[in-house]
């Protein structure tokens, strides 16, 4: 039934500066028309929306740090040096097992966010 995911929405009371953050700091293209004035990303196949609002982290939560998702990097020691140019705070580093890397952040939201 389920063919795959079409969006992912995040919220920020700032809108602007995260939309700041996810198109010159990640790099994602901004869409040209924002649908209702929401700036929209193309993510795969998928869309990432950013929406007016204040985030809630999981009261509780078990494990309690776990990304709200991961995006999937081509060179992840690249990408690390993108974001520590850009002063972002990588409180963990990278971390790793056997079959992955990753490295978790918050973007400017609050919301943490993966790269593997």
């Amino acid at each position: 039934m389920i063919k795959g995911i079409e969006v992912i929405c995040l919220w920020a009371e700032n809108v602007p500066k995260s939309a700041h953050f996810y198109k010159d700091v990640l790099g994602l293209d901004l869409l040209p028309h924002h649908h209702g004035g929401r700036p929209h990303f193309k993510v795969g196949e998928a869309f990432l929306t950013i929406l007016q609002g204040k985030p809630q982290p999981a009261e509780d939560s078990v494990p309690a740090r776990f990304p709200l998702f991961a995006f999937r990097v081509w060179d992840l020691d690249e990408a690390v040096e993108r974001l520590k140019a850009h002063d972002v705070e990588l409180p963990w580093g990278i971390e790793g097992n056997e079959d992955s890397r990753w490295v978790m952040f918050h973007d400017p939201a609050g919301n943490l966010i993966e790269l593997t």
